[in-house]
């Protein structure tokens, strides 16, 4: 009896795929390496999962899936964004600053050329400060010894001191009354206290005229004989110690130290 012969049945090479396979594990694992190396990046890895995932998914869990977590910016990036970001506020507060105080030196020479121009030199003067721009005007210019009324030539200086006041932006502008230690009682003023405030208020009434000028920005206060520039040892100290004084407050913190 003849054997049969046994029919040879088609059978397709797979052998390919086990090098493929690998090989794609092999990018895959690459791209993953080069990923964790370079800076981590919130947006670019959704983004390079979900390419990853419609690329090499299958049977629906994706090889980024697995393991897919919210991705956190690490603690030293963290820091290094914040000391960038520190570092411009301090430079754009720096510079602020310095145009700031560009501003009062401005104010400040235009005061002192009306000062040389009216021959007020000892009547009134100009400091920097770091609370501002301070003008100081003894009251001999202004008052009468023991009176808070303004004589006529300080309405004048004060209507002129107001021109020099207007800025833009503007400024809140504090005036302050001041006397020397004498005690004073009459029918007008109790103690050197009122005596000052009174002052400060109706030489601020002299500058409000100016329409220019917003006089929410304004304020008055009275220290008495509580804040001497001298000590009231003698009658040429105390004149200096009765004087008003305008401080123009900066818009932003200056430090004239610098």
């Amino acid at each position: 009896m003849m054997r049969r012969k046994k029919k040879k049945g088609n059978h397709i090479d797979e052998s390919w795929l086990l090098p493929y396979s690998d090989l794609l594990t092999l990018l895959v694992a690459l791209f993953i390496v080069l990923f964790a190396m370079s800076d981590i990046n919130a947006e670019k890895y959704e983004r390079l999962s979900q390419v990853f995932e419609s690329e090499f998914s299958a049977g629906g869990i994706g090889i980024l899936e697995q393991n897919k977590q919210p991705t956190e910016i690490p603690t030293t990036q963290k820091e290094d964004n914040e000391n960038e970001e520190n570092d411009e506020n301090k430079e754009k507060s720096k510079t602020n600053s310095q145009l700031e105080l560009e501003k009062l030196q401005g104010i400040q020479l235009s005061i002192n050329a009306y000062i040389q121009e009216q021959h007020l030199e000892g009547d009134i003067e100009t400091k920097l400060t770091d609370e501002g721009l301070l003008i100081t005007i003894v009251n001999n210019v202004f008052f009468d010894s023991g009176s808070a009324e303004v004589k006529k030539d300080g309405e004048r200086v004060a209507r002129e001191v107001s021109e020099l006041l207007v800025a833009d932006p503007p400024h809140e502008i504090v005036i302050s009354g001041h006397s020397d230690d004498v005690p004073i009682h009459n029918s007008s003023y109790a103690s050197n206290w009122d005596l000052s405030v009174m002052r400060a208020i109706n030489f601020m009434q002299f500058i409000l005229e100016n329409k220019k000028l917003n006089p929410a920005l304004f304020s008055a206060k009275g220290y008495g004989e509580n804040k001497p520039i001298v000590p009231n040892t003698s009658a040429e100290n105390r004149e200096k110690n009765r004087r008003v004084e305008v401080l123009i407050l900066p818009n932003y913190e200056i430090n004239i130290t610098e």
